[in-house]
């Protein structure tokens, strides 16, 4: 694999926003948090007290606990918004989709799932000296969508990798196509009528999925996590418990990386073994 790339931290990109800026940003997630200034704790305190002597007991009890839980939803609601478009309706009913979801999660999303002796291929296909991803893990938050909130990398890599993705499709017609994703044209293992992986243009991370094998390697070294949903239980889950996300590429060294493991989620998805070289995203 190669890469060559000029990099100007300082260049700017076609939405006006330098490469360094785009590096940094961070989408927010505001923590629950409620400040009372001394008028309003004055208030509160008047409302308590007037409440104690002339309301019933259990509705002054039930409003005491349901206007905190109010405020939390509220501030949960926000931050579901905050992560930005995804596999989710930005709406009260896709949110409350996902709280439901909630009560089911992964409580490891970094211990790979047991393999299935009857399922094809029969075998993961990376190394097991898989280079570890230096640094620690970004912070990830949401299930659809689920994001990282920071390490979002820079756009050259993430322009890399998308022509990288769409050189492939080019050179292997007949078996791949890209659209907002990579599809195998005929899927051994289907997800999202064969997809392979897609990326965000929003944080640069990427869902996949891998064989458990190569899910492994994936945690072992770092390069990502299981998605939240990624169960196999009596509830059905909207996603295969092979779903995986797929850490942004920082830089040239990340990216060699990250092909190898894109390398292997469409060995997963479509048994074909294939290799997929970087070149510039600029000319």
């Amino acid at each position: 694999m190669s890469f060559t790339v000029t990099t100007n931290s300082q260049k700017a990109s076609p939405g006006g926003e330098t490469n360094e800026m785009a590096a940094n940003m961070v989408i927010r997630q505001d923590p629950f948090n409620v400040t009372l200034d001394a008028p309003a704790l004055l208030a509160v305190s008047i409302l308590l007290v007037l409440g104690m002597h002339f309301m019933d007991r259990t509705i002054l009890e039930l409003l005491v606990v349901l206007v905190p839980l109010v405020l939390l939803i509220h501030n949960d609601y926000l931050n579901f918004l905050k992560l930005g478009p995804g596999g989710t309706p930005p709406t009260p009913a896709g949110y409350a989709r996902l709280t439901w979801y909630r009560l089911f999660t992964l409580g490891d999303p970094f211990t790979a799932p047991p393999r299935d002796p009857t399922q094809q291929p029969a075998a993961g296909i990376l190394p097991k000296d898989l280079p570890y991803r230096p640094g620690p893990r970004p912070v990830v938050a949401g299930l659809a969508p689920q994001r990282q909130l920071n390490q979002h990398g820079s756009l050259l890599a993430f322009g890399a990798l998308r022509a990288a993705l769409g050189s492939l499709c080019a050179r292997l017609p007949d078996k791949f196509k890209h659209g907002f994703a990579l599809f195998a044209r005929h899927p051994l293992n289907v997800c999202g009528n064969g997809e392979v992986c897609h990326i965000h243009s929003s944080d640069r991370s990427m869902h996949m999925n891998l064989h458990p094998d190569d899910i492994k390697e994936v945690l072992d070294n770092g390069w990502g996590q299981r998605h939240p949903m990624a169960w196999h239980g009596l509830i059905q889950s909207p996603v295969p418990r092979t779903y995986t996300m797929i850490y942004a590429p920082r830089d040239e060294n990340d990216l060699k990386t990250i092909c190898r493991i894109i390398e292997a989620a469409v060995w997963y998805a479509a048994a074909e073994k294939v290799e997929i070289p970087l070149t510039s995203s600029e000319s």
